[in-house]
């Protein structure tokens, strides 16, 4: 496992995040001729079409395409365990016309990895939780795991032999397995993709055999749950998911007040204006609370998270020292 970073990293991140989010919500001026934004501005996926983010992104960017009557544009840039697209964010100019979506993975992977060509926390500026979301945990049928029974009993068999996947290290789908796995007293061997793999080609292999189980959005499982590939064993939130009414949440069937939500957001280099990042902030809350998207993300099974640019950015180092002390624990 990579090397876990400090708690005092983690730390001074949270007080250079809360330094950003002092920006007042009412300063929306941030350019020098007082225009923001002035020509399309572009907001860059890790992840593949028709994944959680990109549908997300999507529905956000149209609305506040028409509110700033300019083109916000969702664009799908994949690879790298899904870190290609934070690392062509960071070294962007900070202007906030090149934007980063991302899940929780973004907070997750500051804590377990010195190896990445830049520093989710110090190099970014959390501009705005967008929503949050259940994951799914599900076995590959080839595997005969068909409950959470199953997977404890076939880990007591087999110790350090059964291996899950993960989008990669850091990612929300590697911690919310690990925390599981902890929580059930699960020995499992962790299986990162290949550099190039994408959340589909992972949730593939798992279908395919390669690996035993997996947490995935569940955008990427329905597929293989339709066609049989893949077994659903539960969800990660406490509430049953709207899109798989008949799986059970994990709590539900042994992991006792398991919660692990997959959430998303929207960060935006360094350095970028302070009132820069007041005005997106400000108008994706806006955004955010529109009674028909709301509608609409609920019928999607996403639930708005209402919390202002200062609480995102706490959040967001939070999250990271929870990874951090989870992944030293384990």
């Amino acid at each position: 496992m990579s090397e876990v970073l400090p708690a005092r990293r983690v730390m001074a991140c949270n007080d250079a995040a809360l330094l950003a989010a002092g920006v007042r919500m009412t300063e929306v001026d941030g350019t020098e001729d007082g225009a923001f934004p002035s020509r399309p501005v572009r907001v860059i996926d890790p992840f593949g079409a028709g994944g959680g983010p990109d549908i997300i992104g999507r529905a956000v960017a149209a609305r506040l395409s028409a509110m700033w009557e300019q083109p916000v544009i969702v664009e799908n840039h994949t690879g790298a365990g899904s870190t290609a697209a934070p690392a062509l964010v960071a070294k962007a100019p900070a202007d906030g016309y090149t934007l980063l979506i991302n899940t929780s993975a973004h907070a997750y992977s500051a804590a377990v990895s010195s190896a990445l060509s830049y520093d989710p926390l110090l190099d970014f500026i959390p501009v705005a939780a967008l929503t949050s979301q259940p994951y799914v945990l599900v076995a590959g049928a080839r595997s005969g795991i068909t409950s959470i029974r199953d997977l404890l009993a076939v880990a007591e068999a087999s110790p350090g032999n059964l291996r899950f996947a993960s989008a990669g290290t850091g990612t929300g789908t590697h911690i919310a397995v690990e925390k599981l796995n902890r929580d059930l007293r699960i020995t499992a061997v962790h299986t990162p993709p290949e550099a190039a793999d994408s959340m589909s080609d992972v949730v593939a292999a798992t279908a395919a055999g390669r690996t035993a189980y997996t947490m995935s959005p569940i955008s990427f499982a329905a597929p293989h749950l339709r066609d049989g590939g893949l077994v659903a064993l539960g969800v990660s939130t406490l509430r049953r998911s709207q899109l798989l009414p008949e799986v059970p949440s994990l709590a539900e069937v042994g992991a006792a007040g398991f919660d692990f939500p997959i959430w998303y957001g929207i960060w935006a280099p360094a350095r970028t204006p302070f009132a820069i990042v007041g005005k997106l902030a400000g108008d994706i809350a806006n955004v955010l609370a529109a009674a028909e998207l709301v509608d609409w993300l609920i019928r999607h099974d996403a639930e708005p998270l209402r919390i202002t640019q200062p609480e995102f950015a706490a959040f967001v180092s939070s999250e990271s020292e929870r990874a951090a002390l989870l992944l030293s624990s384990g």
